[in-house]
């Protein structure tokens, strides 16, 4: 499986990918899924796929040869919009080919994309691509794409990444969401590629392959997890049928009136008596009585 996820920011863009294909109990496939089409001085763009690996591969090499109708190609073309339409075609071109094949094994034709960067004369855009071929542009309310195993990272994101924020922290927001994880998904692993786009420097501005090696990746994992458990700690706990009068951290006030939904049992069906005490322990107790 994967975990990818690019931010768009006033300042630049973060791309940040995970690099396992498969986990199983004897085989461990590992593919680098971020790929980087760079002219520098005219335009930097940034590839990052999720689903099946040989429609992802494909994709990549058709997109390198693929020409518009006017005779562009993704080298040449004057916007990210029309460069996100050669990648939609080389996605229904490889579908086209290949969709039917893998059917008749048994095979979805399954694939995801995120795709962004900037070229000269226009600001740095980002796209998420679907398996039709189809896509979608982030904006100011939707500063983020994920594709793979998105659940377990998004939440951080939702509540610290705005268009505003930084590009250090929008980094150390993305590792912490591959953190995340990586602890909550085995098809998830190392080693991770993280990519760094500065607005209109118009080449890659930092990157790099992060492995278990890595002290700043090891840092954020063992502080990110000691400081929730601070954070967890130092939350009170609810009070329970409090006086209507108690302030504070009331969960249930004893002027409510919560029940939950019971489920009557079947007529005739009543609680088990008690169990007697065996003689044994009746006679135990007698003797601890006399004591």
């Amino acid at each position: 499986m994967t975990y990818c996820v690019g931010m768009r920011l006033n300042a630049g863009l973060v791309f940040l990918s995970d690099s396992r294909t498969n986990a199983g109990v004897d085989q461990v496939g590992t593919f680098r899924k971020m790929s980087v089409f760079e002219l520098a001085g005219d335009r930097a763009m940034v590839m990052m796929t999720a689903g099946n690996l040989s429609i992802s591969q494909s994709i990549r090499q058709l997109v390198t040869e693929l020409k518009t109708e006017d005779g562009h190609s993704i080298w040449t073309v004057p916007s990210m919009y029309e460069a996100a339409r050669i990648l939609g075609e080389a996605v229904r071109q490889v579908h086209e080919r290949d969709a039917k094949g893998l059917a008749d094994f048994g095979i979805e034709f399954n694939v995801s994309i995120i795709f962004g960067g900037q070229i000269k004369g226009e600001r740095c855009r980002l796209f998420q691509i679907y398996s039709a071929g189809n896509f979608i542009e982030s904006h100011d309310e939707n500063t983020y794409f994920q594709i793979g195993e998105a659940k377990y990272g998004k939440p951080i994101i939702d509540r610290v990444v705005s268009p505003a924020t930084s590009l250090d922290d929008a980094a150390k927001c993305a590792l912490i969401s591959m953190d995340s994880t990586l602890r909550s998904n085995v098809s998830v692993g190392l080693p991770l590629d993280l990519l760094v786009y500065e607005s209109d420097k118009l080449a890659v501005s930092h990157f790099v392959t992060i492995d278990e090696r890595n002290e700043y990746f090891q840092m954020i994992r063992n502080t990110w997890g000691q400081q929730l458990k601070t954070v967890f700690e130092g939350l009170e706990a609810p009070l329970w049928n409090a006086a209507p009068e108690t302030p504070g951290n009331v969960l249930h006030s004893a002027n409510t009136n919560s029940k939950p939904v019971r489920v009557a049992p079947p007529s005739g069906v009543t609680a088990p008596m008690a169990s007697p005490l065996p003689l044994q322990t009746l006679s135990q107790q007698f003797h601890d009585g006399q004591q």
